[in-house]
């Protein structure tokens, strides 16, 4: 399910063993928890595609409850998880993860997302109110 593991093993000679697939800054724990995904999506059940708009704020209205159940998981690890699933390229479990993200933030202030991202404060409250001006319409339903 990884293009990067699939791209790394086309890549070697026909004659050569099984090259090392290089997975810089992905822990061991998040990397078990990748092919526990990839092994219960291919040998299980694949995840239904998720469909936006999305119909709701609840994850297992969204996905299988095993998906569902597989994201409910601290912070740190849900972002080490969209962190391994980009870098691996994994798109199925990206878009889970990314979905566990959007719903973790959604209807939480932009101070709060910026605590969460560890995004520190820039603009200046003039500079702050300008870019809410200019932006009027991403709050628009």
């Amino acid at each position: 399910m990884s293009n990067l593991v699939e791209a790394t093993i086309d890549g070697s000679d026909e004659n050569d063993e099984v090259p090392d697939v290089p997975l810089p800054n992905i822990k061991t724990n998040t990397l078990q928890k990748v092919i526990e995904y990839c092994k219960y999506y291919i040998t299980e059940e694949a995840m239904t595609p998720i469909i936006t708009p999305l119909k709701s704020d609840k994850m297992e209205d969204l996905v299988q409850k095993w998906y569902a159940e597989f994201v409910e998981v601290d912070q740190a690890t849900l972002f080490e998880l969209v962190y391994a699933a980009n870098f691996m390229d994994v798109k199925p479990l990206l878009d889970l993860t990314c979905l566990a993200v959007s719903i973790f933030i959604k209807g939480k202030s932009a101070k709060d997302i910026r605590n969460i991202f560890g995004i520190s404060e820039n603009f200046s409250p003039d500079e702050e109110a300008q870019l809410r001006q200019e932006n009027q319409w991403c709050d628009q339903p």
